[in-house]
């Protein structure tokens, strides 16, 4: 049965629609009047703080905007015990399964098995891509219940992919590039529109582990910068998650210098014109060595004590919590970027060809200006302004955050939205 209350593109969505009716979820296929039960399937790995951060950014959207429904997280296997922990300290009471839908439609788990009877809508989190195709597939045919995306980058996909996405109740994808890719694909879901990543929404914290750190390292609230160092392929292989990629390693060794030397040159220019600190620090597990071999070991004698270099990884509340004691980032991940504006601080954006069109969602969102292409010399030349800018115009960079998560704030409104009324709220 399809979900009238969901439109197609461009509907408008309806204001004050927040009390439930029986008569509007039956619209929806749903027979009572009770809370609405979502099965989140998010959680694609644990070596990264941006992939962790898509989890409970979205938890924490439907939590602000949905706090009837009751949701369970259908993770991925590797979730970690502490990334596991960390998600129920922010969300007391979360109910996580594992597991996967086999070909003959049964659960591989009894909570799995459980979930899917109990869930009336499956949302599939935010993402690098429609990363639980096969699972959702596996959903419907089992259950035959609705789906939505939310807050994914679409790069194109076959036959199967996109006809599985055209029955979804919406689309949502995370930046332009992936929009507009979407649509040439003629992909028919109901609703295609731009929807923030769910990392927007991260607000896990740690700020014990975050002031300890902070005060063991010398560095002052409000004074100093985070830097975040990336090579062009993350070699998983050194944590020995996937096979050695020569290809890949050669690329990395052939533009690891030309990545990393305007990152130096900003972290110089903001040491030595503004008396600032430097915390350089890890979005993955692979980034501390990295960090410490472009930046660290590469840094001038009067510049090198002002630079923090974080040794050890960390999860992703620690990281907020850092974050929003800082005045600001830069450097070559998006995902950290994007939790520091979701928090109201400023941050750059630096990426290269090897990354998917995710960063152009700064474009998107008002923040074009802090978006630059490594493989462009000339917005590499404009890159240790912008990172000074950071510093030296608080008022004017203030207010362009603020602008910057107003527009992704509405968005999320606006998206939540069209997800009450498939729930038919």
């Amino acid at each position: 049965m399809s979900c009238s209350p969901c439109s197609r593109r461009g509907f408008l969505i309806a204001t004050g629609a927040a009390a439930s009716t029986l008569a509007s979820r039956r619209l929806c296929g749903i027979d009572a009047p009770r809370a609405p039960r979502i099965l989140l399937r998010s959680s694609w790995q644990v070596v990264n703080i941006g992939d962790i951060a898509h989890t409970p950014g979205v938890l924490a959207l439907l939590k602000e905007h949905i706090p009837e429904a009751e949701t369970v997280l259908w993770a991925s296997g590797g979730l970690s015990p502490e990334v596991a922990a960390m998600e129920q300290r922010r969300f007391p009471g979360l109910r996580i399964v594992k597991g996967s839908i086999a070909a003959d439609g049964r659960a591989s788990t009894p909570e799995l098995a459980e979930a899917l009877a109990w869930a009336e809508f499956l949302l599939h989190g935010s993402g690098p891509s429609f990363v639980a195709e096969k699972d959702v597939d596996a959903f419907v045919k089992r259950t035959g219940k609705p789906f939505g995306v939310y807050g994914i980058t679409y790069g194109g996909s076959g036959p199967a992919a996109r006809a599985l996405l055209s029955q979804a109740r919406f689309l949502f994808c995370r930046d332009s590039v992936s929009l507009a890719k979407a649509e040439t694909d003629g992909i028919q879901t109901p609703v295609l529109e731009f929807g923030p990543d769910g990392a927007f929404a991260a607000d896990v914290r740690n700020d014990a582990a975050a002031a300890a750190f902070l005060e063991a390292n010398g560095l002052q609230q409000g004074h100093f910068l985070c830097c975040i160092p990336r090579l062009r392929f993350t070699p998983y292989w050194t944590l020995g998650k996937r096979p050695f990629d020569e290809d890949r390693q050669r690329r990395n060794e052939a533009l690891k210098e030309h990545d990393h030397a305007p990152l130096r040159e900003a972290l110089c220019a903001v040491v030595r014109e503004t008396g600032m600190k430097v915390l350089v620090c890890p979005e993955d597990m692979t980034q501390m060595a990295v960090g410490k071999e472009m930046i660290l070991d590469r840094l001038p004698a009067d510049v090198l004590p002002q630079v923090v270099w974080r040794e050890r990884f960390w999860l992703t509340d620690e990281a907020i919590s850092t974050y929003v004691r800082s005045a600001g980032l830069f450097g070559l991940e998006m995902h950290s970027p994007i939790m520091a504006v979701g928090n109201g601080i400023p941050a750059i954006v630096c990426r290269f060809a090897e990354q998917t069109s995710k960063g152009f969602m700064w474009r998107d969102i008002g923040l074009g200006d802090w978006l630059f292409d490594m493989d462009r010399p000339d917005e590499v030349a404009r890159l240790t302004p912008a990172v000074l800018s950071l510093v030296t115009d608080p008022q004017g960079t203030r207010a362009r955050v603020t602008a910057a998560r107003e527009t992704v704030r509405r968005r999320q409104r606006e998206t939540m939205a069209v997800l009450r009324q498939c729930l038919g709220l």
